[in-house]
């Protein structure tokens, strides 16, 4: 690429308070971009709400952060930030390319011409799990799924079963689809003073099972806590059960759901966790538990390989993809099958050791790296698309 050439990147994700997964993966991939050999090549303008985004990426990449050829651009904030404010920067001030790492294209108004752009889609549980968002959630993530499809010089998805859902619900091209499988970096090491430390806030003073993740319809929490208060009422439940994130959409029944099953001692909701305790509770998790409805990825899974922990996880969409040899796979449906596979990871030694051997292995195919090279390129190959209207 020639050094004239500029990659625009909307980073405003990156300074949203919570990091959850597509925040995670926006920060993962914009400081694996910065890093790349061939990053001196081109300009960055990355654009952002507020300095918060600024901070997060220069705490994690302080050195090609702050290279001269690294520009952040600060749009302020307001409703409808996307189109009102990074549309109109882009319109005005085209880079080469647009990088939206979190779905949704700004918008070509009327006098408006748009540089190439390139979306990453993450998943189309609003189509698959329609539970999982209100009505109006599901129309703009319709929309907008459909508007990227359109006008996007090329559309990068983290799995194969991503792909397959876009041609099957929305008719997507194949050809502007590039699978870039997301990689998660190993959760930074807690000793054991720390894993005390959250054992005893957290009131945890058995061996326990964890999920990580939103309190959401999508995650199939109640389905999980009802699997374990079956094992807990045939006293085969020798381990508690935590269940840590922030509150999503419809949290509160999850939340009844769950009391009514009367275990508030075993079951634990302690809400969303600063990364210290999230790594430090993965860390001493005895299986770790993740059986989505629908994921586009499913990082959380590569955290738990990382640590050693052994993982259950659903048959479906992208998660049998991403966990390949390393997980223990179940119907997410079958509350009896959830039931059986916590009991066996909790118990089945030569099972466990399985599954923690395979997890080693299965994070090699993964590398933040990878997809910045992969993502890299199908960036270079946009900037020769037609603009936007």
């Amino acid at each position: 690429m020639s050094a004239r050439r500029i990659i625009g990147i909307d980073v405003a994700p990156i300074g949203r308070a919570r990091l959850t997964g597509t925040e995670r993966y926006a920060l993962e991939i914009v400081t694996a971009l910065l890093a790349l050999p061939q990053a001196s090549e081109v300009e960055w303008r990355l654009y952002q709400r507020d300095g918060q985004a600024q901070a997060r990426i220069v705490a994690a990449a302080p050195q090609s952060a702050t290279a001269p050829n690294v520009a952040f651009v600060t749009l302020g904030g307001g409703r409808l930030w996307t189109h009102r404010r990074l549309g109109r920067e882009a319109a005005q001030r085209p880079p080469s390319v647009l990088f939206v790492p979190a779905h949704v294209l700004p918008v070509a108004l009327p006098g408006r011409t748009l540089p190439p752009a390139v979306v990453t889609l993450h998943d189309v549980g609003f189509q698959t799990v329609a539970e999982g968002h209100t009505r109006r959630q599901r129309a703009y993530l319709a929309w907008s799924t459909r508007d990227a499809l359109r006008r996007a010089a090329a559309i990068i998805v983290p799995s194969r079963a991503t792909a397959a859902d876009l041609e099957q619900h929305f008719g997507a091209p194949p050809g502007k689809l590039h699978v870039v499988h997301e990689a998660a970096a190993p959760p930074p090491p807690a000793d054991a003073a720390a894993e005390a430390r959250v054992r005893t806030r957290l009131n945890l003073r058995r061996p326990y099972a964890l999920f990580v993740g939103s309190i959401q319809p999508r995650k199939n929490l109640v389905r999980l806590a009802q699997a374990y208060a079956r094992l807990h009422a045939a006293g085969l439940a020798d381990f508690d059960l935590v269940l840590a994130g922030g509150d999503g959409w419809k949290a509160q029944p999850i939340h009844a759901a769950i009391a009514a099953l009367g275990l508030p001692q075993q079951i634990h909701l302690p809400g969303y966790l600063p990364e210290p305790e999230r790594a430090a509770l993965l860390q001493g998790a005895r299986l770790f538990c993740y059986p989505s409805l629908a994921e586009g990825f499913g990082l959380p899974l590569l955290e738990a390989h990382h640590v050693g922990v052994p993982v259950m996880t659903s048959n479906n969409s992208s998660l049998p993809e991403v966990a390949g040899e390393g997980a223990l796979l179940v119907d997410p449906t079958d509350v009896d099958a959830l039931a059986q596979a916590m009991l066996r990871l909790s118990r089945d030694e030569a099972l466990r050791a399985r599954l923690i051997a395979a997890g080693h292995e299965n994070i090699k195919r993964f590398s933040w790296q990878k997809a910045a090279a992969e993502t890299y390129s199908v960036l270079e190959a946009a900037t020769g698309y037609v603009r936007l209207r």
